[in-house]
């Protein structure tokens, strides 16, 4: 008795992933809740367990493929696979026969179509236009995707009338001949680049993650009245404390007393002084939101993820660096869950841990405000009437102007930078 592998639930507002990579091949044996395939979805990359003990026979979901929930990902058959050969020769048994099948066509609609089901079979997805993008390779299939121009427009000068990549970026480049429908939002096409410059350049597709990060930005520039006002604070007294009672900290709560605990309370803080700031638009109203999930930016090798700390008003400096260090190291890993990255009211960036001096952060959408930390930076200032030194770093909040006033926005940052110089101020609620 086979049992299927099926996507599992996305998480909310998340309706398809891209297959990452299969951990095992057809023909395998698995156990029993052993990790098969990876997932990606514009918010996180998942693994997706064995269902049951058996072989893993026929894949009907390839690397590359998109898939919605609840889709058929393969089958696990009975056995302890040996018979590891019998299901990727019944794979390409399929895959022949749907060729074969597409060849005995008739008609240029009825080939086109043909040729579309044998690449879906055999795990290419890329839709090909009919007529000569028919007699074209994928460089052509993909720049018609990309720019909505159908290949049949184009001059075919290739051989045996083929459409070749020269062909339709001249096509492009002239606008199409026949109106086709074209996406919503054209990709803009990259000029071609020279022989020598092309047999050195590697062409990577963007993970769903990657995509939805360019997406986001870009609407949050293109949406919010987005404006950026610094300031600098001297990080003498909250370093001196956390050398001081560092050892005795991580001796006590487990883990290494950091900046960031110190960070969210003081935004946490300066958040209920200036509501707006932890606010959103939502239409014509404004929500106020009577919560403080803090989320904080990570970097990870696929890309930035923003995992949340929540109700960050409750915790103290001790449980803010638990939650945090258990959220990065989830991150690092790629075992974040879709609940974990959703909810946040604002957001913290700390671009100093990797040698930033000064940055204008973007916001992340629908969340109006975004705090980007810097560098410890030893310079000299004048304090008393005298030039000392002291480490410093300059802050930076980026807001949304449609909704948080200037004024609103100094004061919220003036109060992060008493809170830090001051750290008192964070134990007795000042």
């Amino acid at each position: 008795m086979a049992t299927e592998i099926r996507v599992p639930t996305l998480g909310e507002s998340v309706s398809e992933a891209t297959i990452g990579k299969w951990f095992k091949k057809a023909g395998d044996a698995v156990k029993a809740d052993e990790p098969l395939v990876e997932l990606e979805t514009d918010k996180v990359t998942l693994e997706v367990n064995a269902p049951a003990a058996g072989v893993l026979g026929e894949i009907v979901a390839k690397e590359g493929d998109t898939v919605g929930v609840s889709a058929l990902l393969g089958m696990i058959t009975a056995g302890d696979g040996k018979a590891a050969a019998a299901a990727p020769k019944a794979e390409e048994k399929k895959a022949d026969t749907a060729v074969a099948q597409a060849s005995g066509k008739a008609g240029e609609s009825s080939s086109a179509a043909a040729e579309t089901k044998a690449g879906e079979v055999a795990g290419d997805t890329e839709i090909k236009p009919a007529t000569k993008a028919a007699d074209s390779g994928p460089a052509v299939s993909r720049l018609a995707a990309e720019s909505g121009v159908d290949p049949a427009t184009a001059n075919a000068s290739g051989k045996d009338g083929r459409v070749t990549k020269g062909d339709m970026l001249a096509a492009i480049a002239t606008g199409p001949a026949v109106a086709t429908a074209a996406p919503a939002a054209p990709v803009q096409v990259r000029a071609p680049s020279a022989p020598d410059d092309a047999s050195r350049e590697e062409r990577v597709k963007m993970t769903k993650l990657r995509q939805t990060i360019a997406r986001r930005l870009k609407e949050a520039q293109a949406t919010a009245a987005m404006l950026t006002t610094f300031n600098e604070v001297d990080m003498s007294a909250v370093m001196a404390l956390r050398n001081q009672y560092k050892d005795v900290f991580e001796k006590k709560h487990g883990v290494k007393l950091g900046f960031m605990g110190f960070f969210v309370k003081a935004c946490v803080q300066a958040l209920k002084e200036i509501p707006s700031v932890n606010a959103e638009i939502d239409g014509t109203d404004i929500v106020y939101k009577n919560y403080y999930h803090v989320a904080v930016a990570v970097g990870t090798d696929k890309g930035l993820v923003v995992p949340v700390v929540r109700d960050a008003d409750q915790l103290s400096i001790a449980g803010v660096e638990k939650a945090i260090g258990a959220l990065g190291k989830k991150a690092r890993e790629g075992a974040l869950k879709i609940e974990d990255m959703q909810g946040g009211t604002f957001t913290i960036s700390n671009g100093g841990v990797y040698g930033s001096l000064m940055s204008t952060p973007i916001l992340n959408a629908p969340q109006s405000a975004i705090l980007g930390m810097h560098k410890i930076q030893e310079r000299p200032m004048v304090v008393g009437g005298q030039i000392v030194i002291r480490p410093m770093m300059y802050l930076a909040v980026s807001y949304d102007h449609r909704i948080i006033d200037g004024k609103e926005a100094v004061t919220f940052l003036v109060r992060i930078k008493e809170a830090l110089e001051d750290p008192a101020r964070l134990v007795l609620d000042l």
